[in-house]
């Protein structure tokens, strides 16, 4: 970005060492739109595989240097896991592969490859529409294709990841999808208005599902109405109003956790007030105490549920 302001980052290994964040999504993404103008932009999907591939070829030399690791499976996590409980930053970085936005996948046939490559998590549409589904600021359900890609990530037990999905997408897709589904980076609609956040009935059927949302920081979808300009800024505490929310609707602290979508897309310019690295992620549980909950709940959202799901969605049929 370069607009004036801009690249102002919040995340860098040693701040990710600071802030205790021992594990996370690792995305790759690419969108196959040959009229777009965004450098993750491509002519054709076959070019979106090419960067994919790239994307995660880096990640790989990381893990060659011993500064991250791919984790695939339960024990691949619990050793991550355990390996920052013993060693704490010095532990190398754990990383699930996710996909936002399928276009890399050239065709259905091609996730068995993915599967093999590490690629454990997909979404299916990023902004607009994908070769697969409709997503944000785009209205409509799942192309065939689509369908066709969610048997097949089914087949391999593929984790999906309903965050930027269109609701015509959203709820086609849930009706479809038997598996695992979490959303990795999604606020509440009637908390901040737009289609890039979830109504309460989708919230509801995720919970249903076993699912767990991670709470985006993005400041303009924790207030309504924020501008670039905007001040003073948004604080810190709107996203608790938003892990709160889903956990009224939920009747508990099970189904929400950090999602953050701190990846160098944007900087403090467009984070809360309160946070200018990702080392602050360390403020919520005292936030969170705040509202009077439980150490138990805190470590939930702070860890426990992302453990949890992912065992559960990896566990032996």
């Amino acid at each position: 970005m370069t607009e004036k302001g801009r690249a102002t980052n919040t995340v860098a290994f040693p701040e990710l060492r600071a802030g205790e964040i021992g594990i996370c999504l690792a995305t790759v993404l690419a969108r196959a739109k040959p009229e777009g103008t965004s450098n993750i932009d491509f002519r054709n999907q076959e070019i979106a595989f090419a960067m994919a591939q790239g994307q995660l070829a880096y990640y790989k030399v990381l893990e060659s240097q011993g500064a991250c690791e791919l984790i695939r499976d339960t024990t691949g996590l619990h050793s991550s896991f355990d390996s920052w409980q013993t060693h704490g930053s010095q532990a190398p970085f754990g990383f699930i592969l996710s996909m936002e936005g399928a276009d890399p996948i050239v065709s259905p046939s091609q996730v068995e490859q993915w599967w093999q490559d590490g690629l454990r998590v997909v979404g299916l549409a990023h902004y607009g529409p994908s070769a697969y589904a409709h997503g944000t600021a785009s209205s409509g359900g799942l192309t065939h294709k689509g369908i066709e890609l969610l048997h097949a990530m089914a087949e391999v037990r593929m984790i999906l990841d309903a965050t930027h999905l269109a609701d015509e997408s959203f709820w086609q897709a849930l009706d479809v999808w038997k598996g695992p589904v979490l959303a990795s980076h999604n606020n509440c609609r009637a908390l901040v208005p737009g289609d890039r956040q979830f109504d309460d009935e989708q919230i509801k059927a995720l919970i249903a599902r076993g699912g767990v949302i991670g709470a985006a920081f993005d400041a303009w979808m924790l207030a309504p109405n924020w501008k670039l300009s905007l001040t003073p800024k948004v604080q810190l505490d709107a996203v608790i109003d938003h892990i709160d929310r889903i956990c009224q609707l939920a009747g508990n602290a099970l189904h929400v956790a950090i999602g953050s979508d701190l990846d160098g897309g944007y900087g403090t310019e467009q984070t809360p007030e309160g946070l200018d690295t990702i080392a602050d992620m360390q403020k919520i549980p005292g936030l969170l105490r705040g509202r009077h909950y439980t150490e138990a709940d805190i470590a939930g959202v702070m860890h426990g549920n992302w453990l949890r799901f992912f065992e559960t969605a990896w566990s032996p049929c």
